[in-house]
């Protein structure tokens, strides 16, 4: 295993017939405030173990996703020299009732190819307009004193699931596990290796998937499973991942960044995967961060498409029944997601080029007969989870819920058009999804055509095809 491990990760990093990949830059800063304040400082900058593992012909992101933008320019000439998209679980909690009482702090990176001169590193935020504004700064040189340069020997070996080439070619995925102990290791590869078969099994990323390469890496932990708070579960975890994030018992995320990214370090990665050993029902997804899945529950399968969906690609949650953490209502501004629309100009709609001419926009469809079902659903989901039934009886409910919901939209006349459907981004009424049904909507099992779309966009970002001889 040693001897194979160290031939793809040579390939994967440090093919002969690309030139030499610069080191890995990481900022790590702390992102503070409450829900009208917000500020930012500088914790270290970190050369990574590994070189680069991105593409450096494509180091420009045009996607506009994202709430927030990091820019790295020359420092002398202003000239841009590399920018991603992201969002933050900063941006979350701001929206919450408690960040309306105190202040909190959140660690967050930013990373990029090691530039050979002093850089500025910007980070910019997404206004009410959904323009992008510079709101932090830092001046950064890669090879001053104080950067830190030496990291300790790696705690565990990467294991490489799908690896189909150099990864400045290929989209780079670790799949990181917590909460399982040494004698589970098996079991996370086990599972690391069903959920990417399955993500590959699903539209777009089933056409594209020799675009990917796939590790996985976890640190034993002295118990099985992560911390549930809300039931008294509390387990020590290398990452600290943990249920019940922001008061929503299904809400799966790690705080601890700076945990995470030294774990992280030992693979290459563009994006992260958090599996937890447990059978509860949870997950999270934060655009260009990370994203969460509960390895063991029965819709595994769906927690990892969904939360990958909103991790790649910045796809918007279409589901609006379900109550969630964070504060929604106020005016309907456009989602800069590429998956839900406030619809000012339906004749513009941002997805016009998928919508056939004469389609309703409004579309149509049974609104009222879904929200009446989904009201007892909910109901009976809180009852569940309040008496802390068996996971069982609660997989049999979304499966009952998921029969309705397909039985349902099978006789509507819309059921496969691309229009404006009215109910998405957590609000039933002022924004719109594109189609009736998506893994982004309910626990179906295709994305819908504007989330394939943003998908690729995505996959084309950070993947190149071979070179034909």
């Amino acid at each position: 295993m040693n001897r194979f491990f160290s031939f793809v990760l040579a390939l994967a990093v440090t093919a002969p017939a690309l030139a030499a990949q610069p080191a890995t830059v990481r900022v790590d800063y702390l992102h503070s405030g409450n829900a009208l304040d917000e500020h930012y400082a500088m914790e270290r900058v970190v050369i990574e173990p590994l070189p680069w593992p991105g593409d450096l012909r494509a180091t420009i992101d045009n996607t506009n996703r994202g709430n927030n933008l990091v820019e790295v320019v020359d420092a002398k000439s202003g000239a841009l020299l590399y920018s991603r998209g992201f969002s933050t679980v900063f941006a979350e909690w701001r929206s919450t009732e408690e960040a309306g009482k105190i202040n909190r702090g959140f660690q967050e990176s930013v990373r990029f190819p090691k530039p050979d001169k002093p850089v500025r590193v910007r980070i910019l935020k997404r206004d009410e307009r959904g323009a992008f504004s510079v709101v932090w700064t830092a001046d950064v040189d890669t090879d001053a004193m104080d950067v830190v340069r030496k990291q300790p020997p790696a705690p565990v070996k990467p294991l490489p699931i799908r690896v189909n080439g150099p990864s400045p070619d290929k989209v780079d995925l670790l799949i990181v596990g917590d909460g399982y102990t040494k004698g589970e290791m098996k079991k996370f590869e086990a599972a690391a290796r069903r959920l990417a078969d399955h993500l590959f099994a699903v539209s777009p990323f089933k056409e594209r998937a020799k675009d990917f390469n796939v590790w996985a890496l976890a640190l034993p932990t002295e118990e099985s499973g992560v911390s549930r708070p809300s039931t008294g579960v509390h387990h020590a975890s290398p990452l600290g991942t943990r249920y019940d994030i922001f008061g929503s018992e299904r809400y799966v995320l790690t705080t601890d960044n700076r945990a995470l990214r030294e774990l992280a370090q030992f693979a290459p990665y563009e994006f992260i995967e958090i599996l937890v050993n447990n059978e509860t029902y949870g997950g999270g997804g934060i655009f260009g961060q990370f994203s969460t899945a509960a390895a063991d529950n029965d819709w595994a399968n769906y927690l990892f498409v969904h939360e990958f969906g909103h991790h790649f690609a910045g796809l918007a949650d279409e589901y609006y029944t379900s109550p969630v953490a964070y504060a929604t209502g106020g005016a309907r501004q456009e989602p800069w997601e590429p998956n839900a629309t406030a619809l000012r100009d339906p004749a513009n709609v941002k997805w016009k080029k998928f919508v056939k001419e004469g389609t309703p926009l409004p579309t149509p469809w049974p609104k009222d007969a879904y929200e009446s079902a989904s009201r007892a659903y909910q109901k009976e989901r809180a009852a569940l989870r309040a008496a802390n039934r068996p996971e069982s009886e609660m997989s049999a409910l979304f499966r009952k819920d998921l029969q309705h919901t397909d039985e349902l939209f099978s006789r509507d006349p819309h059921r496969h058009t691309v229009g404006a459907f009215e109910g998405a981004n957590y609000e039933a009424t002022g924004y719109y999804r594109p189609e009736m049904q998506c893994i982004m909507f309910d626990r179906s099992e295709t994305f819908c055509s504007v989330c394939a779309d943003a998908i690729g966009t995505i996959i084309d970002l950070y993947s190149r095809p071979p070179v034909k001889r």
